[in-house]
């Protein structure tokens, strides 16, 4: 399935050895069922909907500094409540309370911050023991003069070798040259590294092949005073850096429903998968992990699709695209879907019990996976992904990236 859930975890184990799963009780659906129905699974699929109530709601922009945040469920109690806010590529987590009875969650300051980005991850458990996770996200009011990039990856994050460098402002931007040259981004060992813009109001760096293991990259915004549209300044003044970790490429293949996992070059795994189902193909193409979840919601209608899912306690959820494509753990569908039969809306789906095992197919990968690794996805019925949707651009090749800039 393809939805817009997610938070990032950001794990890095090494491996020990090579690893074949094909053997293994197979086990993972992509985004719709195989046998028994979600029906069947989760009672209606409306009933997860109002589970968890989040103020401000998901996607608001704008939200003023006096606005209130708070985390609500009707019945049942809250498990846990994370709230991170973002500035200038740096985090910090709010913290705050879960009320005597367990309903609600407020934080204990309740201002919030300017020109920032809060997330919200939420786990409930209902009455009779059933866990719903929810994730939101929204910004606060920028001042109307001014705007800001919120910017990936975080300082001091250690990434795979296919992170992408990416800038969304908070305003559309008409003076591109000029923001552009306000954003620098070098590397140890030096290499070459080109920007792209998407839009108005995106700006992506890339070297042209993957990054090297161990590369350091620095960021560096001189965006205060440069003004980016007429009477619109920039107001950030800030540098960071992040780390490249090893390297690690998994390829899916959706026609043999399997995914090859190397790391450093070398095969360590062959896993049994489930990709798109052939009215709902996953997208071919290189997708870069941008955000990794323990557990998460996944509801069919906020991908454009009707009624036919909503899956409350997805395990081991990492983002692939901005418009929902993951690659998750499964425990709904028949162990023998996995490398014998594509079923789902659009994800990957490997096998998986209900919340998330260690020892898992999915678990495994999970454990060994980083933000910025590259999942590629070969011989499915589906077009390229689009280089703007997540981190797609190593789709777009080195001649078109590099005429994507506004400074020439």
């Amino acid at each position: 399935m393809r939805h817009r859930q997610g938070r990032a975890r950001r794990p890095g184990a090494a491996l020990a050895a090579v690893l074949t799963w094909a053997g293994l009780l197979a086990g993972t659906a992509g985004c719709s069922g195989g046998g028994v129905g979600f029906g069947e699974v989760f009672g209606k699929p409306s009933a997860a909907r109002e589970v968890i109530r989040v103020t401000p709601g998901d996607g608001a922009a704008g939200v003023p500094p006096g606005g209130r945040l708070s985390v609500r469920v009707p019945d049942g109690r809250l498990e846990s409540v994370r709230v991170v806010v973002s500035q200038d590529a740096g985090e910090r987590e709010v913290p705050g309370h879960v009320s005597a009875d367990g309903l609600g969650w407020r934080p204990a300051d309740d201002r919030l911050a300017p020109a920032a980005r809060y997330t919200v991850d939420a786990v409930a458990v209902d009455g009779l023991g059933r866990r719903s996770a929810r994730r939101t996200t929204f910004t606060t009011r920028v001042p109307d003069e001014r705007f800001i990039g919120h910017v990936v990856p975080e300082d001091r994050a250690v990434v795979g070798t296919g992170m992408i460098v990416s800038l969304e402002f908070s305003r559309t931007l008409t003076d591109r040259a000029a923001v552009e040259r306000g954003v620098s981004v070098t590397a140890e060992p030096a290499v070459e590294i080109r920007p792209h813009w998407f839009g108005n109001d995106r700006l992506d760096f890339r070297p042209e092949t993957y990054w090297t293991p161990g590369t350091e990259v620095t960021v560096a915004l001189d965006l205060r005073d440069v003004e980016g549209a007429p009477g619109v300044y920039g107001m950030q003044r800030r540098t960071f850096s992040f780390t490249v970790g090893r390297s690690q490429v998994s390829v899916v293949d959706a026609a043999e429903r399997t995914m090859r996992v190397s790391r450093d070059g070398t095969v360590v795994a062959t896993l049994p998968v489930t990709a798109g189902a052939s009215a709902t193909p996953t997208y071919n193409g290189r997708m870069v992990i941008s955000e990794m979840l323990d557990v998460t919601r996944m509801d069919s209608r906020t991908v454009g699709f009707g009624g036919e899912y909503d899956i409350p306690d997805v395990p081991h959820a990492i983002r692939l695209t901005a418009s929902g494509t993951f690659l998750h753990g499964n425990y709904w569908s028949p162990g023998d879907t996995f490398g014998r039969a594509n079923v789902s809306h659009g994800c990957v789906g490997l096998r998986d019990v209900r919340g998330g095992g260690a020892d898992t197919p999915a678990g495994w990968f999970f454990d060994r996976s980083l933000v910025g690794d590259v999942v590629e996805v070969v011989h499915s019925a589906d077009r390229t992904v689009d280089a703007d949707n997540g981190l797609g651009g190593w789709n777009m090749p080195w001649r078109r990236w590099t005429a994507g800039s506004a400074v020439h």
